[in-house]
């Protein structure tokens, strides 16, 4: 193994911050990696069967997928069956040293296992505790189950489809990242204030709600004033428009953004027609002709090859690029150049394949010192360590 991933000494900037991480599937685990990303303690309880993703996605062996090991990098994993007395009182003993706890349980589950905020208060105060739920407590829907698709449904977002196509769910666990992010950005502030003030508290950050936001940032349309003046949402993405383009040997995303790329764009092709025909000089006219124009560029893009349409666009300063599939994300030149993809050594996995931080901090740099653990891989090291840390 790579000694960026087998180092435990731990850095970033969350360095000495310990989480105990409860999440299973995909919100939680995503939440708490940005966490060990950034240089956090990270120790994923499980329970003996394990996290449900280790069995989804594409797998060389049992336990270990590609989805799990995308979600848990620069973890440690213990095994504690949280409904017998010894693993209850092993959590027990790790919450009273812990400075966070994140899981996403419903909450009549989590108080029936007796780890409840205010269980977990009395024996920790200064914990943050952060809870990722499907829907806020104070609301109906409070104990139902969540899923990305039903959130997806219930946010908006497949309701939405363009041109009045029929619904449809992004082919991305998408509710469940963004919330995941939301999950973490909650964290890190409580962390703050906790910095601050010296007091822990309980941080719900409910699905529904989150991505009901997140859609409605630009959808909210009319409904921003009272009384309504208009339906929601922002036409220009609901009406369509904007479109990749076919060329000679592929497919491009070009966007003329502005008044001048479309005068410079249809100056190089010839075309300065319809720069006139279109009034796109003005920004008004420019967004009302919107369709038209994407289906005039998508008449002339295929007289040339995916290359020569890069070239000029790219010439003329306007945005543009190739589409990628995702085979092709690995050959991106931009990617490639600055190494988010890694090969690295798993110890039970072999040669693989994983994404670095994002992030980049001057000060306390990230980096991939850990691998996904196999279930249970430090339950004997982390209560070991805990007790050393005790000794007198």
């Amino acid at each position: 193994m790579s000694e960026a991933n087998s180092r435990p000494a731990c850095t970033g900037p969350l360095d000495g911050i310990r989480v105990l991480d409860l999440t299973s599937v995909v919100l939680g685990p995503l939440a708490t990696q940005v966490l060990a990303d950034f240089g956090a303690d990270v120790i994923k309880v499980e329970g003996p069967e394990g996290d449900l993703m280790r069995a989804n996605g594409v797998s060389r062996h049992p336990g270990m997928s590609s989805i799990y090991l995308a979600l848990n990098r620069n973890k440690r994993s213990i095994v504690l069956d949280l409904k017998t007395d010894e693993g209850a009182d092993t959590l027990r003993r790790l919450i009273a040293d812990a400075d966070v706890l994140v899981h996403n349980m419903r909450m009549a589950a989590i108080e029936r296992l007796g780890f409840g905020y205010e269980a977990v208060a009395r024996l920790n105060p200064r914990i943050v505790y952060c809870v990722a739920t499907g829907f806020g407590q104070d609301g109906p829907d409070r104990d139902k189950p969540a899923f990305d698709d039903i959130i997806q449904a219930a946010c908006g977002l497949v309701g939405m489809a363009p041109s009045g196509g029929p619904p449809a769910y992004v082919p991305s666990l998408l509710a469940d990242k963004t919330t995941g992010l939301a999950l973490a950005n909650a964290v890190l502030a409580a962390l703050f204030h906790r910095e601050c003030h010296r007091v822990g508290q309980c941080v719900e950050v409910p699905m529904l709600e989150t991505m009901a936001a997140f859609v409605m940032a630009e959808h909210l349309g009319g409904l921003t004033f009272l009384p309504q003046m208009a339906p929601a949402g922002y036409e220009r993405l609901l009406q369509g428009g904007r479109r990749p383009a076919p060329t000679l040997d592929g497919w491009i995303c070009a966007l003329p953004y502005t008044g001048r790329h479309w005068q410079a764009f249809f100056r190089a092709v010839g075309r300065a027609d319809l720069a006139e025909r279109y009034e796109v000089g003005s920004r008004a006219q420019l967004n009302a002709n919107i369709r038209m124009l994407y289906a005039e560029l998508a008449d002339i893009t295929p007289t040339r090859t995916t290359a020569e349409w890069m070239a000029l666009l790219e010439s003329l300063d306007i945005p543009a690029t190739p589409i990628y599939g995702l085979d092709a994300l690995v050959d991106h030149p931009h990617l490639h150049a600055v190494g988010l993809f890694q090969d690295t050594e798993h110890p039970t996995e072999g040669p693989l394949r994983e994404l670095r931080p994002t992030a980049r901090f001057s000060a306390t740099p990230l980096s991939l010192r850990r691998h996904a653990p196999a279930l249970g891989e430090h339950t004997a090291e982390v209560p070991r360590e805990l007790d050393a840390s005790r000794q007198p």
